[in-house]
């Protein structure tokens, strides 16, 4: 399984199944079942990290596929196969004139897991685009469509990582997107480095340069150096305790999420804690963004729990907050 996680990790499981079809989604399901032993769905391994070999089956999308119906109102359904890697998706759109998806380039995956994970970024969330997600239900073996309002999506949260968790193979997702969409520049400074550079009207394709070029200066190449990104959800905390952090840490940053509510980023929390740049063992968090875990060479999945548990007991300890982590450990 080492090919299928970014942070490298060495972990054996016992068989892997991969479909590259509705119909081969829909005999694999009626293996899954049949055989009824423990079995995990992955895509690129970019939000995974292995703990110990898995004693199951390792199921993976490979359906591939890229198709736009335009209407004539300037909006566009697009379907694609959730094998795809996400990125290429988003440059697809964005070569077409489609800035809805800029704001999500670079991130790392592949189309079915924008579904579950609601990945997100520079205030974007996949959900909002989302049209619906065919796939086929393990529990029955039929295929299925499921549109955007019954996934329940919130903050990188769905149904599917919870009560519908190992239910379904999802095929392909169908993103809703229009031309006339206005660029979102309102979230970490993308307004501030387009004027920088002197774009004053910038095209989708130059907003996603923009957004890839930041995600690069903060962010490793997993092919370089082992990671999975964004370990750490950015906490959402009540009203009341943003005003008490705030009181004690004036230069506390935050995003307003609704009257009751502020996101602090965890970033920021890591950071108060010292914890950019130092290791344990094998395990590290990033000299430049303090919300990536690395891989120093030979780390197992133990080690960056280890460090991920004191990162975890040091933030509560100085902020009470909890910090829960983004990627899924297995």
């Amino acid at each position: 399984m080492k090919i299928q996680n970014t942070f490298g990790i060495e972990a054996s499981c016992r068989r892997y199944l991969e479909y590259a079809t509705t119909d081969e989604a829909v005999s694999v399901a009626q293996d899954l079942r049949r055989e009824a032993s423990r079995f995990l769905i992955v895509g690129a391994g970019s939000n995974l990290l292995p703990t110990s070999d898995f004693d199951g089956t390792v199921v993976h999308s490979a359906v591939r596929g890229i198709s736009l119906m335009e209407q004539p109102d300037g909006s566009a359904l697009l379907r694609c196969g959730s094998g795809e890697t996400w990125d290429d998706v988003v440059a697809w759109t964005v070569d077409r004139g489609f800035a809805d998806l800029a704001n999500l380039s670079l991130i790392p995956g592949e189309v079915g897991a924008s579904a579950v994970q609601n990945i997100g970024a520079y205030g974007a969330e996949a959900c909002q685009f989302i049209h619906d997600i065919r796939a086929v239900d393990i529990t029955t073996g039929q295929s299925v469509v499921i549109p955007n309002a019954d996934c329940h999506y919130g903050y990188r949260d769905s149904l599917f990582k919870h009560e519908w968790k190992d239910r379904f193979l999802i095929t392909h997702v169908s993103y809703k997107l229009n031309r006339k969409s206005v660029l979102n520049l309102e979230y970490g400074h993308l307004r501030a480095e387009c004027q920088r550079l002197g774009i004053s009207s910038p095209t989708p394709q130059q907003l996603r340069q923009v957004v890839i070029d930041i995600r690069r200066s903060k962010l490793p190449d997993p092919s370089e150096q082992g990671n999975a990104g964004s370990f750490f959800m950015n906490p959402v905390v009540s009203r009341a305790k943003y005003e008490e952090l705030a009181a004690a840490f004036s230069q506390i940053p935050h995003y307003y999420i609704n009257k009751d509510s502020e996101k602090i980023p965890a970033a920021w929390l890591i950071d108060q804690c010292g914890w950019k740049g130092r290791s344990i063992g094998r395990a590290g968090v990033h000299h430049k963004q303090a919300l990536v875990l690395v891989n120093l060479g030979g780390a197992t999945g133990q080690d960056i729990m280890t460090l991920c548990h004191a990162i975890q007991d040091n933030v509560q300890q100085r902020f009470g907050i909890t910090l829960k982590p983004e990627v899924n450990i297995v």
